[in-house]
């Protein structure tokens, strides 16, 4: 699965070669074949275990033993600070938006993965709505895509936009200003005036 996810990562999934796969991984093309049958079920066995992966590392943040406002920034920092270290993530989700998320569509797997974080992203709203320090109302799936979103974009275009505002959006210094405004941005919408 290392050896997949590197190259599905690097050449997206029509650049990505079975052959270098089993190659990188040390086996034989025909074992791969054997257990995926081709190379979309293999992809979306990547794409799987890597929202397993983040979906893991989410847990270990115990946002429902946190104060509303320090779990919303605490998972807003995580997810940030993932992407940083997790590019491939990003990489794979980009190839899966170009196919049209035909892969992952029909995976429960997904669906079953992600539902929980939602479900406490809505407990830790509905936490700070009864204790008065968030407004009422809000999605928690339209929270977390506004979370994920804010980070992502910087991410994947951080070479265009650096180019075209003339700046290093990864130094140091720009991660952490955009850091900070992800973090304002985000509570600055769910806190009560």
């Amino acid at each position: 699965m290392a050896a997949a996810r590197a190259e599905f990562a690097a050449l997206g999934l029509g650049g990505a070669r079975v052959d270098r796969i089993a190659e990188r991984a040390g086996l034989n093309k025909r074992l791969i074949y054997y257990y995926f049958e081709n190379k979309d079920a293999l992809f979306l066995a990547v794409l799987e275990d890597t929202y397993l992966d983040i979906r893991e590392a989410e847990k270990q943040l115990h946002l429902t033993d946190l104060p509303p406002a320090d779990a919303i920034r605490r998972l807003t920092e995580f997810t940030w600070n993932y992407y940083l270290a997790h590019p491939e993530f990003l990489s794979l989700l980009n190839s899966e938006n170009l196919h049209g998320a035909r892969h992952l569509v029909d995976s429960q797997r997904v669906r079953e993965l992600n539902s929980p974080l939602i479900r406490t992203l809505g407990d830790i709203l509905e936490r700070g709505r009864a204790d008065g320090s968030f407004r009422g109302g809000i999605d928690p799936m339209q929270l977390y895509i506004s979370i994920a979103g804010l980070a992502y974009f910087y991410l994947s275009n951080r070479h265009t936009l650096s180019a075209i505002f003339g700046r290093n959006l990864m130094a140091a210094k720009a991660r952490s200003e955009r850091l900070s405004h992800i973090c304002d941005v985000i509570l600055g919408y769910v806190l009560r005036d």
